[in-house]
């Protein structure tokens, strides 16, 4: 099949926490969750783009990136399981179209990604979003009749048999730019929608620092289950009760339009992470290019509030502007005076 309007047009985009970060692997583990973890997430407005087509007996993968082999493969399991648990550049690939063919008879498929404004390693879920676009590439080509969840779900499930481990938040890009409250009780996740009250202007900035997501990971998960004392209670409090306040308190004001009350919410969410969660991986989590990103004086006219993103640390920052003219000039002043570049985020009332 090589006619050009056999090609599909996708895009999915990649996924901002804006509250309740960590609280996906958190609230799974319910033998040591106070409470289930709760989040606020939405789609950004970058992500991947790409054209799929049908194909028999073979999977192509191309990238538009440079210095990278386009993947070529059969429709085998046992193949695509060994790849995705190299960590090599395909393995979100190879992971998610294991998980379809063990539910789905798919003969073949071709994806060319032509282009992606998501940036990588920063927060943004780009790993999720990769895995989402190949389960609703093989859904939209072959008619599977799945859902956003069931996409979700296969992508999640794809992710995990990488090295790369991830919780259930990411995939949440398969929503697109929809805010999304998030319930974690153990396996079960509902997802509710949440209508805006008014427009809410960011900016995701990116700190051109160094952060190792799997170290941070790792160091939580076990403070969170193997160990007692301070900095174990603190982060079980912090990612437990204390998160739930903040994000019930914020899905309300995003309801409300209330925008100063959101901004207020995410300087105080990050104050708490930093106090108790941050001390079990200092390493990673001392965060120097966030907080004087946070505290930089010309800033503090021009937003509500701004915390990390993600898992934290120094990858990337999202600030809440107070308007759109504000926004050009913070994008300014981060961008020249710091040398920093940013992405702006507009969330709508749909």
């Amino acid at each position: 099949m090589t006619n050009d309007s056999e090609w599909l047009n996708l895009f999915v985009p990649g996924r901002l926490c804006l509250f309740g970060e960590h609280s996906d692997w958190a609230g799974s583990i319910s033998r040591f969750a106070a409470t289930p973890g709760y989040c606020i997430a939405v789609g950004t407005n970058q992500g991947i783009y790409a054209r799929v087509r049908k194909r028999d007996g073979i999977i192509i993968v191309s990238s538009h990136l440079p210095n990278v082999e386009p993947l070529c493969i059969p429709p085998d399991s046992a193949e695509l399981l060994l790849l995705a648990q190299t960590d090599g550049f395909w393995s979100y690939v190879a992971g998610t179209l294991h998980e379809v063919l063990q539910s789905y008879s798919i003969p073949g498929l071709e994806i060319k990604c032509d282009r992606m404004n998501l940036p990588l390693k920063k927060g943004l879920s780009s790993s999720a979003a990769v895995c989402v676009l190949v389960a609703r590439a093989c859904n939209e080509l072959y008619k599977l009749g799945l859902d956003k969840r069931d996409e979700m779900e296969l992508a999640y499930r794809g992710e995990t048999l990488t090295p790369s481990r991830c919780g259930r938040m990411d995939q949440i890009c398969a929503y697109g730019q929809v805010p999304t409250f998030l319930t974690f009780d153990g396996e079960d996740l509902a997802i509710e929608t949440i209508p805006l009250g008014s427009a809410f202007y960011y900016l995701i900035v990116d700190l051109h620092g160094n952060k190792d997501t799997v170290t941070i990971l790792r160091d939580l998960n076990n403070q969170f289950t193997n160990t007692e004392g301070a900095i174990a209670a603190g982060i079980r409090r912090a990612l437990g009760p204390l998160n739930q306040q903040i994000v019930y308190q914020a899905r309300e004001a995003l309801i409300s339009g209330d925008v100063r009350r959101v901004g207020e919410l995410m300087v105080e969410a990050q104050e708490i992470f930093d106090r108790l969660v941050a001390p079990a991986c200092p390493s990673q989590l001392r965060s120097p290019n966030l907080h004087r990103l946070l505290e930089y004086p010309p800033l503090q006219e021009l937003i509500w509030g701004g915390k990390g993103v993600g898992s934290q640390g120094d990858g990337t920052a999202q600030l809440l502007i107070r308007g759109p003219e504000q926004r050009l000039l913070a994008k300014a002043i981060v961008e020249n005076d710091l040398g920093l570049p940013c992405l702006s985020l507009t969330l709508k009332p749909s």
